[in-house]
């Protein structure tokens, strides 16, 4: 309901945009003055700014819905910093006519200078954005925890979460993620959640992506839990629409995993080993639309011997302090994507009480990775994508 009240504020804008945009190039060359220019360049751009809405109308044919999307979700992106560089722009401009009335304001030397100005800034950040989100990086932490386990010292963890295989992530980064994984040679690989991008359609390649996570190398496997996208719900613009007909449950999902020899902690704790228990928790969000409840941390400690490290997996950097006083020795999240975009990445600090890296809590070690993948917009402009290599000292053996 509120992206329909929203719908014409979307429409405004774009032609708030839309106007400064043919001004500036009507100043730049008479070429770009005549009608039929602007009502192609208009036509275009109606085309980009519709396509977030008719990549959800239009399903049909496959091929020109995935087009419609991928168009969509480069485009989110680009429109973002295209409307806060020509707000900024315009603010300025305001603020000097009414301040220092200079006289070079009105010229249009400085018009058509500051308008290229913009664009260059907003086709850098567009790029740097699209191609930074294939830059995978590995980051590293070493946390210690005061237990005994028999015959080790340490135990090497790999944490990714966010992957969102769908429109945007596909085969070509499960790659990416199997060598990077596989680099490290882990004892355990915990992927925290969001692994689809809610709808499995999106997954142009399921059968090779499978396949490809399956050449995951581990000692004690690839676990899982999952995310609050990690279900069937097709997103307009970030709000979410389900037909009434429809689960939100798609089996697909599950057995995606099962092929990808990944499984599946849904509130659920395994003992490994017989050395560390490690524990998968559901969702929230996932569990309020399905109607579904998720145990508690101290629920799920309550049968566990807590002389054994206990490591938790949980979409959600959420709940911190609860899990903390369950006896968990590290808990392992994501979901945050530490905002992904400028300026998101400063609101996502402000809301969640670790938005990324490392917190303690206690004696718990709490881990928020930015993610994998990416969701919405096709790019990544404030952080990085990453997967975390954890190495969990044992006992004395840390050496600070």
């Amino acid at each position: 309901m509120l992206a329909i009240f929203l719908a014409p504020l979307y429409i405004l804008i774009n032609i708030y945009i839309v106007r400064w945009m043919i001004l500036w190039m009507g100043a730049c060359t008479h070429l770009f003055q005549t009608p039929l220019f602007r009502v192609c360049f208009a036509g275009v751009y109606i085309f980009l700014a519709s396509s977030l809405l008719t990549s959800f109308l239009i399903r049909k044919p496959p091929a020109f819905h995935r087009f419609l999307k991928n168009t969509a979700n480069y485009f989110q992106g680009t429109f973002l910093y295209i409307l806060i560089i020509i707000v900024t722009t315009d603010l300025a401009r305001l603020i000097l006519k009414h301040t220092l009335h200079p006289d070079w304001l009105y010229t249009r030397k400085a018009f058509v200078l500051t308008g290229a100005i913009c664009t260059l800034l907003i086709i850098g950040i567009s790029v740097y954005g699209i191609l930074n989100q294939w830059n995978l990086k590995t980051k590293t932490y070493d946390v210690k925890v005061d237990k005994q386990v028999e015959g080790t010292d340490s135990l090497k963890i790999v944490l990714l979460a966010d992957i969102h295989f769908g429109y945007s992530i596909g085969e070509k980064n499960a790659e990416l993620l199997v060598n990077a994984i596989n680099a490290q040679k882990p004892d355990l690989v915990c992927i925290a959640g969001d692994i689809f991008d809610n709808e499995y359609e999106g997954l142009k390649n399921p059968e090779k992506t499978a396949s490809t996570l399956r050449s995951i190398r581990s000692r004690y496997g690839v676990y899982a839990c999952w995310g609050n996208h990690d279900l069937n719900e097709p997103i307009l613009a970030g709000f979410t629409f389900r037909s009434a007909n429809k689960d939100y449950d798609d089996p697909r999902m599950t057995q995606f995993l099962k092929n990808a020899n990944i499984r599946l902690l849904n509130d659920e704790t395994v003992l490994i080993d017989d050395r560390f228990y490690l524990t998968g928790r559901k969702d929230p969000s996932r569990c309020r639309k399905m109607d579904d409840t998720r145990k508690s941390p101290s629920q799920l400690t309550k049968s566990l011997d807590l002389r054994r490290p206990v490591i938790f997996m949980d979409h959600q950097p959420g709940e911190l302090d609860e899990v903390a006083s369950s006896g968990a020795d590290l808990d392992l999240c994501g979901h945050t994507h530490d905002g992904q975009l400028f300026p998101l990445n400063i609101i996502t600090s402000l809301v969640w009480e670790n938005s990324c890296g490392y917190l303690k809590k206690g004696n718990m070690h709490n881990i928020v990775t930015s993610g994998a993948g990416i969701w919405g917009p096709n790019m990544r402009t404030a952080t990085n994508s990453e997967i975390c290599a954890i190495t969990v000292h044992f006992s004395s053996q840390f050496a600070s």
